[in-house]
């Protein structure tokens, strides 16, 4: 059973359902935009300021945010039904009067990238679908400053809103078999970087010589939904320079 409610201090409505039996999904409408995107980093960061018992995890998309909890304890040790307790939880959250904005990142992360070549083998398909030269390409596609909406698809991958139109390009009509991490692609009118060495379907322009996720760190994902990039362009020359030795 869903639930849609008014606008109220989150200023758009919001659809919750169950996903599973430990998991609730809160809808925040189909408009993939900044303002989507702000409604929920405020709520991720008020649930997470204010948890209810049981919780587990948020997970930010595009336009929802899905809330995974612990049955037993979300439950009050078996005294109520578990999706229906967090459930209203949610919503009296949703409710509050009081205004939570998301904090605003004011850091630009920077990512190089070497355009072209090996590193970018459909950056021609670009330019002759667009009508753009390669150069007019990377110009546009290292101009804007980007939003990371969402990590997902594979551990690291960022989700990025900001691509100029004039770039958008079908995806390939066959997959590849295996993309190097690092690589930058476009698929429609999005673009985004391979974390992790997956199959794949998305034009590939550039590739950058950081890591965006390693298991072994701390925080294992470079990137974060709520974060601003910009990509730079750079030669073969400095790729080598920047990139880690492999083991």
């Amino acid at each position: 059973m869903s639930t849609v409610l008014p606008p109220s201090a989150i200023s758009l409505p919001v659809r919750l359902y169950p996903l599973g039996d430990a998991a609730v999904v809160l809808e925040f409408g189909n408009d993939i935009s900044a303002a989507t995107h702000r409604a929920i980093a405020a709520f991720s960061a008020r649930l997470l300021r204010q948890p209810f018992a049981g919780l587990r995890e948020v997970v930010p998309a595009f336009t929802t945010l899905t809330v995974y909890y612990d049955p037993w304890l979300a439950s009050g040790n078996g005294q109520h039904l578990p999706y229906e307790r967090v459930a209203a939880q949610l919503r009296e959250l949703l409710q509050v009067s009081e205004k939570a904005e998301a904090a605003e990142e004011t850091e630009i992360v920077e990512i190089p990238v070497c355009y072209g070549g090996a590193f970018g083998p459909d950056l021609a398909f670009v330019a002759q679908h667009t009508g753009l030269s390669p150069a007019a390409v990377i110009a546009l596609h290292t101009a804007p400053e980007y939003l990371v909406h969402m990590i997902g698809f594979a551990p690291g991958f960022p989700y990025l809103g900001g691509l100029d139109a004039r770039l958008a390009t079908p995806r390939r009509p066959q997959p590849r078999p295996l993309v190097p991490a690092g690589t930058v692609g476009i698929a429609g009118p999005q673009t985004g970087i391979y974390s992790l060495p997956t199959p794949g379907g998305w034009q590939l322009i550039g590739r950058t010589p950081l890591a965006l996720f390693d298991a072994g760190w701390k925080q294992p994902s470079r990137l974060r939904a709520g974060q601003k990039l910009r990509f730079v362009a750079i030669s073969e020359a400095e790729f080598t320079e920047i990139q880690p030795p492999q083991p």
